[in-house]
């Protein structure tokens, strides 16, 4: 899933009105399986001016960036930090590894040649989906759709939780970041073709 979808999903699903921590704690979490390739885009496109394509074409699939991967994407690595955290009893901890996990098992069956080794440190077997969620040749128009559903439903419970104003800025915000791009490009493409 795109990643603006995954801080939704965890906000759904553990995001409270005046939790602000628990909340933030959610919205890290599901943020931070896809901080390593935010922190390497960003260092190689624009630090080290290293083009777009050679970036996905070619970093991407680098063992150096796999391993990279493998590590903040491991269920493994997930798990025992959630099995800390519940010991612990720190709901903060506990919210934070959740929405992580979440954010693993929806990427999971979403990856075709670009899928992660989940189970690293003890195998860099990769899990190749049939469905991607972005890729055209592998159901990624139709996932997509799907994508955009579940995003609208998601967003109408965190508008009907939390009533205040800063929040539903940022709902709105949200919603137009994810829904408009999509919306966007389905016009180009009809007027278009």
């Amino acid at each position: 899933m795109n990643t603006p979808t995954h801080l939704i999903l965890a906000a759904a699903i553990f995001a409270k009105p005046e939790q602000r921590k628990v909340t933030t704690a959610a919205l890290l979490g599901g943020f931070i399986p896809d901080f390593s390739l935010y922190f390497m885009f960003i260092w190689h496109r624009f630090v080290l001016n290293t083009s777009t394509n050679e970036i996905f074409d070619e970093l991407y699939y680098s063992d150096y960036w796999q391993q990279i991967f493998a590590i903040d994407n491991s269920f493994v690595l997930w798990a025992i930090a959630l099995a800390v955290a519940l010991y612990t009893k720190s709901r903060i901890l506990i919210v934070f590894c959740a929405a992580a996990f979440i954010h693993l098992l929806c990427d999971f069956p979403l990856h075709v040649d670009d899928a992660r080794a989940h189970f690293w440190p003890i195998t860099m077997w990769k899990f190749e989906s049939p469905v991607s969620y972005w890729d055209a040749n592998h159901h990624g128009g139709i996932f997509s759709v799907f994508e955009i559903l579940l995003v609208c439903v998601l967003l109408g419970i965190l508008w009907r939780r939390f009533e205040t104003l800063l929040p539903r800025l940022l709902i709105a915000a949200a919603a137009t970041l994810t829904i408009a791009p999509f919306v966007v490009f389905r016009l180009i493409m009809q007027l278009g073709g």
